[in-house]
């Protein structure tokens, strides 16, 4: 089963995402999140940064409680027929942004060595799958070492995304587990050890 792990927008928020939040001044005390899907939640003390599909459009939708949430329309619709939207099978939707329009944004990682750390593109992720938002932890994700290592090294990359250098170079690989047979970075050394230059290999 998916654990969502609730990453909390930091404000300021990007301009068109309080344009569409200040349409509904009825929920302007609410938290917005990013939930990311994952089967691996004891991984979350590891994580490094948030992974979003920058051409991927992404819902914005008004949760149970204090939540509104952005992720894929998919996920919240089987999210409302678990009690998590205020009418089951009919979430209220306020908005739509593009996953580009929240590059560099900065969120609160529940638990992780970096309180804050930052929204960055993934181009592998799939609008179907989860809520198509990812948790990053490079030290036991090939992909995600893959694709942070891609943002380190390339700042044409970062450029590309409106990405600062404060907002991958600071971040480096948390040790969190000991796996036995691979050490406590197995997606790093891994990666070393076949030499995957880049997320797309």
């Amino acid at each position: 089963d998916y654990t969502l792990i609730k990453l909390a927008l930091q404000e300021p928020f990007p301009a068109e995402l309080s344009g569409i939040l200040d349409k509904f001044p009825q929920y302007k005390n609410k938290q917005v999140y990013l939930p990311a899907a994952t089967l691996r939640p004891e991984t979350m003390y590891g994580q490094t940064n948030c992974w979003l599909l920058p051409d991927g459009e992404y819902g914005i939708y008004n949760m149970n409680g204090d939540d509104i949430f952005i992720c894929s329309d998919r996920s919240v619709q089987n999210m409302s027929f678990q009690e998590m939207t205020p009418v089951r099978g009919e979430p209220e939707k306020l908005g739509t942004i593009m996953g580009e329009r929240l590059m560099g944004c900065a969120v609160k990682a529940p638990l992780s060595k970096y309180p804050i750390v930052h929204i960055l593109p993934l181009l592998t992720i799939k609008m179907d799958k989860g809520t198509a938002v990812v948790t990053s932890v490079p030290s036991d994700a090939p992909d995600d070492y893959a694709a942070l290592m891609d943002l380190k090294n390339k700042p044409k990359l970062r450029e590309k995304y409106n990405i600062k250098d404060e907002h991958v170079l600071p971040f480096d690989v948390v040790e969190i587990i000991e796996t036995p047979g691979l050490g406590r970075t197995p997606a790093k050394d891994l990666c070393i050890q076949m030499k995957v230059a880049s997320q797309n290999e």
